[in-house]
């Protein structure tokens, strides 16, 4: 894999407040460059939701209502966010909940691409005993001992699934390949169905 002919890709994560529709506790995003994650760069907040985080949500990312009553809210922070992720691809693990949360405050954001992790790695390891994001790095013996925080932390897990992306990007020759297997039907990047061959004759 070249990774000189990537694109700008940012791996992201989000983390919810447990309502239905979700509201925004935590994202984060780290681009990729040169075929490695650059944590330097990497854009990762806390949020104070419009209602409260729920306590299945809390036991499960660890973040209390308390440790973002002073955070800022979405309105603050989301015209950044916009700027920093319009226009490029986004990645992300079981990536449609990801680009669901994220188009829903953000309307008229219109990215490049998404690539599914998730997706990618049923294509590449198609005999895994399982899919998650813990399976996965467990399967593909990726070290995760210079990353940063926590399991279920946003900063952490868009981290992690941004070795998962390398690792399994290795396993294609080019980037059309990679988006070939990695961009579930019907989201932005999706390469279009090859037109039918035809024999019959053209206007001209």
């Amino acid at each position: 894999m070249d990774y000189g002919t990537w694109p700008r890709v940012f791996v992201v994560d989000v983390e919810g407040n447990g309502g239905q529709p979700p509201e925004l506790v935590e994202v984060a995003a780290i681009p990729v460059v040169n075929g490695r994650p650059v944590p330097s760069s990497a854009r990762s907040t806390l949020l104070r939701p419009p209602t409260p985080i729920t306590p299945f949500a809390t036991r499960v990312h660890h973040i209390t209502n308390q440790a973002v009553a002073t955070a800022p809210t979405w309105e603050q922070v989301g015209a950044q966010v916009h700027a920093d992720l319009e226009g490029a691809w986004i990645a992300a693990h079981n990536a449609h909940v990801d680009y669901g949360v994220l188009l829903r405050h953000m309307p008229d954001w219109r990215p490049a691409g998404v690539l599914d992790t998730l997706r990618l790695a049923r294509r590449t390891y198609p005999e895994a005993g399982g899919y998650s994001l813990d399976a996965l790095i467990k399967l593909t013996s990726i070290d995760l001992a210079s990353v940063v925080g926590q399991r279920h932390r946003a900063a952490f897990d868009a981290h992690a699934t941004a070795l998962l992306l390398l690792d399994l990007a290795e396993h294609y020759d080019t980037w059309d390949a990679l988006i070939a297997a990695a961009v579930p039907p019907g989201m932005p990047g999706a390469p279009l169905p090859a037109a039918p061959d035809s024999e019959e004759p053209g206007l001209w």
